[in-house]
């Protein structure tokens, strides 16, 4: 049987607001990234609020390209974010970087393969609009295999200047936004030297979006929610 997160709700300000029932709540959560720093970046602060909330939350983390150095990085990026224990599954693919949508079919039979292994409530994974033709194609299989779950498509800063306008918001208290950025600088050694690798960049989309949905701490990560069974 084909399982529902547990959901309540209130209204508030104009705004229908949800969250995940604490107490007793089985969650099983699916991550996507295209490459490591993909999911931090995009919904690492609402990996860490599900962890704090809900009781049963666990997570099955899936990247789709890293050499060992950066592969290292994102093994140790999740463990920092989540203890071991609500871990199902944690999987560093090997196609190449860049050139994703001449690798689709190859992709496409992995995605296969990860739906008979993993039966999620949620997948987050890449907006579909966005401009890194590895992120766009890991969003379109997503919606192609995982067509009958609730997909919450993250949002990831960067020089295309693509975002778009979410519908979707989750707030954050600065504890998290702390440690998300935290994690991202410390864990991710390898790409501190570019020039958007910075903290200012990470807090700023999140305090954006904290002001867009009037968030009492000032930050949240937003989301493109395209269908949802009420």
């Amino acid at each position: 049987m084909e399982k529902t997160p547990k959901l309540s709700h209130r209204v508030n300000a104009g705004m229908l607001k949800f969250r995940f029932r604490e107490k007793g709540s089985e969650i099983n959560v699916l991550c996507l990234g295209a490459h490591p720093d993909d999911i931090e970046i995009g919904c690492g602060g609402t990996i860490l609020k599900l962890i704090e909330e809900v009781d049963e939350a666990q997570f099955n983390w899936v990247v789709f390209s890293g050499d060992q150095k950066r592969a290292e990085e994102a093994r140790m990026s999740a463990d920092t974010l989540i203890d071991k224990r609500r871990m199902n599954k944690f999987e560093i693919k090997k196609f190449r970087e860049s050139y994703f949508p001449y690798d689709g079919a190859s992709i496409k039979d992995y995605f296969e393969e990860l739906k008979e292994a993993v039966s999620p409530d949620i997948v987050f994974t890449h907006y579909r609009d966005d401009a890194h033709q590895d992120h766009r194609l890991v969003s379109n299989l997503t919606w192609n295999i995982f067509r009958d779950n609730l997909i919450l498509e993250y949002e990831i800063p960067k020089y295309d200047g693509d975002l778009g306008i979410p519908n979707l918001f989750v707030h954050l208290d600065d504890s998290i936004v702390k440690k998300k950025i935290k994690t991202l600088l410390d864990v991710y050694r390898t790409q501190v030297g570019r020039k958007w690798f910075t903290e200012d960049t990470f807090r700023s989309i999140l305090r954006i979006r904290g002001m867009e949905s009037n968030s009492p701490s000032k930050y949240a990560e937003a989301f493109h929610c395209r269908k949802i069974v009420f």
